[in-house]
This record gives C-alpha cells, sequence and structure tokens, in this order.
C-alpha cells in the first residue's frame, strides 16, 4: 500500500463564513484505491501558494511512501532543508496529509482512526461553542452587545452546551501585545456579567483573547475577569513569549489557555516546562497532525495539563480532533462549529448531540466528504484564512472583533 496521488481542494463557506474565508481539503489515494482525508490548517500565506507547498511536500517527501510509515515521513518534513524546527507552513502543510494517511490506514484495516491510537477512552467529548449571532440579532451591533451575548448563551446552553466561548476584548493587531483599553476592560466585564447570569452555573465561560495584550495589559484584564470564574483565559499574549505568558498564569486566577497558533511538540513542550498553560489548544490541521499531538497529549499527562482541540477550519479537521480526543485521558473538551455548510460537507457523519459528540465507530475518520460540494464553493478571493489589523487598538471609539468572520469585502 503506497501513496500514489493528491488532490488539493480550496472551498470557501457561504457566509458569513464561520471557520474562516476558506478551507484547504487534501484528498489523497494509494495504488490500491484507498482514498483519505485531510484538511491543512496552515494560513500564513494565501491559498495557491499553501497549494504549492502542500504538493511539494507530497512529492518530496511522501509520495510511494506507504502511510504506515508517519513517524518517517515525519522526520522527513521536520528536517527538510537543514531546519529540524517548528515551521508554520511546512508543518500545516504536512498536517493535513498526516490526516489522510490516518483515514487511508483506518480504512485499510477497517476500523476507526482512534483504535489505532491506544483504542477509545472517551465514549463521549464533551463540545463548546463560540457565540454566534442569532437569526433575530443584528450582526454588527453583536460583538459589542452584552445583552445578544447571554441571549445567544442561553440558546446554547438550551442545546445542550455546557461551555461557551466569546472575544469581546479585540482588537488583535500585527503590533503585537497593547495594554487594553479601559473601556475594553469594561464590556469584557460586561459580557461575563451578562452570560454567567444568564446560564448560572450550567455552562462554564471560556474567555477568548488570543495573544492581543501585553504581559501587564493581560494581567489586568485577567484579573478584571477573575469574579466570574472564567474556566479559561485564552492566549493572553502572543504565542512565541512562554516565559511572558506564565508571568499571566501565576498572576491570575483563571486557568490559561494556548495552543492554536503552535505547531509540534517543540513549541507544546515550551509551554508546559514554562508552567505557561495548563490547557493545550493545538489545531490538528497546524500543529503536526494526530500522531504529534499524541504525543503532545502525553507530554501534558505529566505536567497535569488538558487538552481542548482547536477548531477554526472546517469539519475534516473537526474529524481529526475527535479521533485524538477519543484516545486520551487527559481531554477536556473540543471546540465545535455547527454550521449547514459543515455538516453537508461531510454528510452529517458527526454531530453536536445535547452538547457532546459520540466517536464514530466506521473506518478511518468515520466521515464521508460531499467532494462535488467542496469543488461548488471554491474560494475566488485573495485574503487569508484569517488576518490581523493594522491599525492599533482605538482608545477613543471602542474596538470590535467580528468572531473571525467579518463581512466578506473580497
Amino acid at each position: 500500500m503506497k501513496l500514489k496521488d493528491l488532490d488539493v481542494i480550496v472551498t470557501a463557506p457561504p457566509a458569513p463564513g464561520w471557520g474562516g474565508r476558506y478551507w484547504i481539503l487534501v484528498k489523497l489515494s494509494t495504488e490500491d484505491g484507498i482514498t483519505g482525508w485531510g484538511e491543512c490548517y496552515a494560513s500564513s500565506v494565501g491559498p495557491d501558494a499553501m497549494r504549492a507547498v502542500i504538493e511539494d511536500v507530497f512529492d518530496r517527501h511522501m509520495r510511494g511512501e506507504t502511510p504506515e510509515n508517519i513517524e518517517l515521513m515525519f522526520r522527513r518534513v521536520y528536517s527538510s532543508g537543514f531546519t529540524q524546527r517548528p515551521d508554520l507552513t511546512v508543518i500545516g502543510a504536512f498536517s493535513g496529509l498526516e490526516i489522510a494517511c490516518w483515514d487511508i490506514l483506518g480504512k485499510a484495516r477497517g476500523r476507526p482512526v482512534y483504535a489505532l491510537l491506544g483504542g477509545r477512552m472517551n465514549d463521549r467529548i464533551r463540545a463548546y461553542t463560540y457565540l454566534y449571532p442569532l437569526p433575530d440579532h443584528d450582526p454588527s451591533a453583536f460583538w459589542t452587545s452584552p445583552e445578544m451575548a447571554a441571549e445567544a448563551a442561553l440558546a446554547m446552553v438550551g442545546k445542550g452546551y455546557t461551555a461557551i466561548k466569546f472575544d469581546p476584548a479585540g482588537p488583535y493587531t500585527m503590533r503585537g501585545g497593547h495594554m487594553p483599553a479601559m473601556r475594553d476592560i469594561s464590556l469584557s466585564v460586561a459580557f461575563c456579567k451578562a452570560i454567567r447570569a444568564a446560564v448560572g452555573d450550567k455552562a462554564d465561560l471560556l474567555f477568548g483573547t488570543h495573544g492581543q495584550f501585553t504581559t501587564a495589559g493581560a494581567i489586568r484584564l485577567g484579573q478584571a475577569l477573575e469574579p466570574y470564574s472564567p474556566l479559561w483565559f485564552e492566549e493572553p499574549i502572543p504565542p512565541d513569549a512562554a516565559s511572558e505568558m506564565a508571568k499571566v498564569a501565576r498572576a491570575v486566577r483563571l486557568p490559561v489557555a494556548t495552543g492554536e497558533r503552535l505547531t509540534t511538540k517543540a513549541e507544546f513542550a515550551q509551554v508546559l516546562r514554562a508552567g505557561a498553560a495548563s490547557i493545550l489548544q493545538p489545531a490538528l490541521g497546524r500543529a503536526g497532525g494526530i500522531w504529534e499531538m499524541k504525543k503532545v497529549a502525553a507530554m501534558a499527562e505529566v505536567y497535569n495539563a488538558q487538552l481542548a482541540p482547536h477548531l477554526y477550519a472546517g469539519p475534516v479537521e473537526w474529524a481529526a480532533n475527535i479521533h485524538l480526543a477519543a484516545s486520551i485521558p487527559n481531554l477536556l473538551m473540543a471546540e465545535t462549529i455547527e454550521t449547514p455548510f459543515h455538516e453537508a460537507l461531510i454528510k452529517g457523519g458527526l454531530r453536536v448531540e445535547g452538547g457532546f459528540i459520540t466517536p464514530p465507530d466506521t473506518p478511518g475518520l468515520g466521515i464521508e466528504v460531499d467532494e462535488a460540494l467542496a469543488r461548488a464553493h471554491p474560494y475566488r478571493g485573495d485574503g487569508l484564512h484569517l488576518e490581523m489589523r493594522e491599525a492599533p487598538c482605538d482608545y477613543i471609539h471602542g474596538n470590535a472583533f467580528e468572531g473571525g468572520a467579518p463581512t466578506p469585502k473580497d
């Protein structure tokens, strides 16, 4: 069983685009006709450039190899070009290809992927969701409205969710960490207060910040949120300074979570050694794939840390997250995005029911990708999957972050 062919499909979810502007799906085929699907979450270059990287990684390091040799192929990619260090784009390309290899292996053996990773540890996986506007909400006003956020939170609790994430503390800028505006701190506190009042103890609050603050600014914000006991304070400073993030973790009485922008065990190990976070959030389409994150889960056990796989992409990466989540003992929960397009793209192969996901018992990833649907929605823009803004924090007029999916402008 040797890897033979690669196809890359860049598909764009319909507006409002929850999950990013586009998703990069990879389809691998073997000489004996078995097909596997993966998804690359790497987003630091545009889709045309990323397609070329994916094709190069496959042709250079994987074509003609058995999909069983995941460790060997990872070492080839990790060491390529005399590097032997994390490379966000190259490892992102490999991550999606690696997921597809596991899909092939599961199908070849007639077993779900988690059965090949040590078996099924978790029969149900706790899901969490970001808060998005309800149908009767004004989307432009939602992101700065504690009242609408509380209504959305109550609706999600009504669907069975026991954890909900929100991010009123923007902006994310290319300038690195900034000191939050006082009005941003006040708005963040108002969100926590309104949502906690709406859901009581029926759901955990997950406070997203995504790396936009200085160390001092993150501490200042985090301490203001402590009375509402969020389950986590997500990526309070940029992800490249574990020792500084550890200062935040020591100064606030909230668990710190990080990981969606990290890649390979090398970067996650720095977080664990520094005591920077007790919750790791790997994005499997970026972080090195399923096997690499199985190693990270084992490292995290030693530090009494938990995993909460991240998702701001399509449902193929979600499927990979679920198989990893099913196989590890230190799982906290897994992010999910429920849209008609996510569901249709995998023909309903995975679902959230009552706030939990049941791992599939069908071979491979347990999903059937609707290839025709993916090809019918090509991405024709020139933007990146997600983009930082150039303008600095606005200390006069306030700030708003539109949930990662602003009104399309391309």
